[in-house]
């Protein structure tokens, strides 16, 4: 079974989302309610969590979360694990009650935290269970533009603070900036997520690509890697295979046409403009090759040996 891919580190900022398993209630009362928002107060004692916003809905939640010690794994442990335990409890069941696991999003927080708010904001409406989303009371919009007084384990003032220096100007341009959407054909921020897993700009991305996945492997478990993962191109391809076989560049060429092939996304058009060759004659030398590394231990050997410098995996 396919897993999310999950990239920690310190202060990074998440959108979360949690759903009921098969689409069924997580919150049945007030009371559940209140119990999991005590998860949340007892994440940031616990474990340092920053809680930016939250929405709670009738079988899933929204939570827009930072980690500065990068220990989102374990604050999520707690978060719906103590809630889970509390839940079946009280409800005289068994089993999971989230489907599968939580969905977490890389956020670049100073381009997309405060649309994220907007748009976990403004789940009650578009969920058609109130007209504005100041009459939800399971959110924290109503924190956020002075309605009531915010508890000390959400944070308020890093999103607020894109929008003014005075708190009470900044809570009446935050209110403006939600009730400017109400109504139209609002586009969701999450369109923009790279491989369900990363939003952000793309130095942003780079970046996350650079710092924490470039030693992370490859895994076919983890299809956003993969998605993630950049290819060499067909010149460093026949650059490490001329390395591993000393200069020999007919079978480096051989080797370079192959694994373009069967290990990347290149299309044949691409591989033969490249090798001067038609892209009939790529499939065919490709397969010739495939041919000769099974009936050679040797020769197959020193394709895995390039195959791993160059971090390639089936695609």
């Amino acid at each position: 079974m396919a897993r999310p891919l999950r990239i920690e580190y310190p202060g990074a900022f998440y959108h979360i989302t949690s759903r009921g398993n098969e689409q069924k209630h997580i919150f049945k009362d007030r009371q559940d309610r209140e119990r999991f928002l005590t998860y949340l107060e007892s994440s940031v004692q616990r474990y340092g969590a920053v809680i930016h916003v939250y929405c709670l809905m009738s079988n899933h939640y929204h939570l827009l979360i930072e980690t500065p010690s990068g220990n989102l794994s374990q604050i999520m442990h707690h978060i719906n694990g103590g809630y889970t335990t509390y839940f079946n409890r009280r409800h005289g069941r068994y089993g999971h009650l989230f489907q599968g696991r939580y969905k977490a999003i890389v956020v670049e927080a100073d381009e997309y935290a405060g649309e994220l708010s907007r748009y976990i904001h403004l789940n009650p409406v578009r969920a058609a269970v109130v007209e504005r989303p100041e009459e939800y009371e399971w959110s924290s919009y109503r924190y956020y533009i002075g309605k009531r007084k915010e508890p000390d384990w959400l944070k308020v003032d890093f999103i607020l603070g894109y929008f003014g220096r005075d708190k009470s100007s900044a809570r009446r341009r935050y209110k403006g900036f939600v009730k400017a959407v109400l109504g139209e054909g609002y586009e969701s921020p999450l369109k923009e997520v790279v491989a369900s897993t990363i939003l952000g700009g793309e130095d942003f991305i780079k970046e996350i690509k650079g710092k924490y996945l470039k030693d992370k492997g490859t895994d076919r478990n983890l299809p956003a890697l993969t998605e993630l993962r950049e290819e060499p191109g067909i010149e460093e391809i026949f650059q490490r295979a001329n390395e591993v076989f000393g200069g020999d560049t007919g079978i480096a060429r051989k080797t370079a046409i192959f694994l373009s092939h069967r290990y990347t996304k290149l299309s044949l058009k691409e591989i033969g403009r490249y090798f001067r060759i038609g892209e009939s004659a790529v499939s065919q030398a490709s397969r010739r090759f495939k041919e000769a590394i099974d009936n050679d231990r040797a020769l197959r050997k020193k394709i895995e040996e390039i195959r791993e410098r160059l971090n390639l995996s089936n695609v």
